[in-house]
């Protein structure tokens, strides 16, 4: 597993900028992959598309999924993880704009393992995503993946 990268799906380019630079403030060393729907986080977690060759059991310490994509949103992304093996336990942060009752009750009913709303002030946003950053890359212990067998 690849200990110090995370996935990061955004497809507002502003909020891909934001996160990114929270982050690299917060958090040295770190490797940050970023997608911009649900199709490449899959071809970047199962190293297909342009991501072919790539060993696909070096997987993310988390993946901080943006609800509202498009091609595959997050949840139909996050659906799609839980269903597949060597995705399965692979922890996963709802990091979105909707406040939505529904879209929080989906993601957990999906498996999420955190839902956060992004704050709409800058100083609140870097904060927000600096503290995930530290606690998923830091603090959290990650379960053992199922390896792919093929």
């Amino acid at each position: 597993m690849a200990s110090s990268t995370i996935l990061l799906a955004e497809d507002n380019y502003d909020d891909e900028l934001l996160t990114v630079r929270a982050l690299n403030k917060q958090l040295d060393g770190i490797n940050i992959v970023v997608a911009h729907n649900g199709v490449e986080v899959m071809d970047y977690l199962c190293a297909t598309g342009p991501h072919e060759g790539r060993n696909r059991n070096d997987l993310p310490k988390v993946l901080l999924l943006d609800l509202k994509m498009p091609m595959m949103d997050g949840l139909a992304t996050l659906q799609k993880i839980r269903g597949t093996d060597h995705t399965r336990l692979l922890p996963v942060v709802i990091l979105t704009s909707s406040d939505e009752e529904t879209d929080q009750i989906a993601s957990y009913q999906l498996g999420a393992n955190s839902y956060v709303r992004k704050p709409v002030k800058f100083d609140d946003f870097l904060e927000a995503t600096a503290k995930l950053g530290a606690y998923w890359l830091e603090v959290n212990q990650t379960a053992p993946y199922v390896r792919a067998t093929a």
